[in-house]
């Protein structure tokens, strides 16, 4: 039996996303029992020339609802990075959450070999729908969900492997 591309990236962005938003309630919880505000703590980041937590959780959403977009064939919808809170972060995963399941399979599956062209800072990028999904946003939505996580656990959130992966 295969996977369908819709299977291999919808249920994928949705769970990651979910335990995302888990991860992000313990830290939450965590800041505000020693005290420290949202401000601070959104932007902690792992080494000074990292990405604060804030940002972390920016990319992993835009790679995920992206990612959906653009296996589905349409522009993605653009969400403005100007959250300053941990309930401002908790409503984006929620809205971006949204937008994906917004997605029908008849609308990814199929796609494979379909062209997709990103523009970043480094050039352009051009793939196949496939290889896309397997070698760009799936490993760049799990680095940035784990570099969340891992800011959290360092700062000092009682999170566990549990927590980022969530329950079956």
């Amino acid at each position: 039996m295969s996977i369908s591309m819709y299977q291999a990236a919808v249920p994928v962005f949705l769970r990651a996303l979910g335990n995302l938003r888990h991860v992000l309630e313990l830290g939450q919880a965590h800041a505000k029992e020693k005290s420290v505000e949202d401000s601070v703590m959104l932007q902690t980041r792992l080494i000074p020339d990292m990405l604060p937590l804030v940002k972390q959780v920016q990319i992993a959403t835009d790679m995920a609802k992206n990612g959906a977009a653009r296996l589905a064939g349409v522009d993605p919808l653009k969400f403005d990075d100007n959250e300053t809170t941990f309930a401002e972060l908790q409503d984006r995963i929620e809205r971006a959450i949204d937008y994906i399941k917004s997605f029908k399979p008849e609308q990814i599956d199929g796609s494979e070999t379909r062209a997709v062209s990103l523009k970043t800072r480094n050039g352009e990028l051009n793939f196949e729908d496939q290889a896309y999904l397997l070698h760009f946003v799936i490993p760049n939505m799990f680095f940035h969900c784990t570099t969340a996580y891992d800011i959290l656990r360092t700062s000092g959130a009682n999170l566990g492997k549990s927590d980022f992966i969530g329950k079956p």
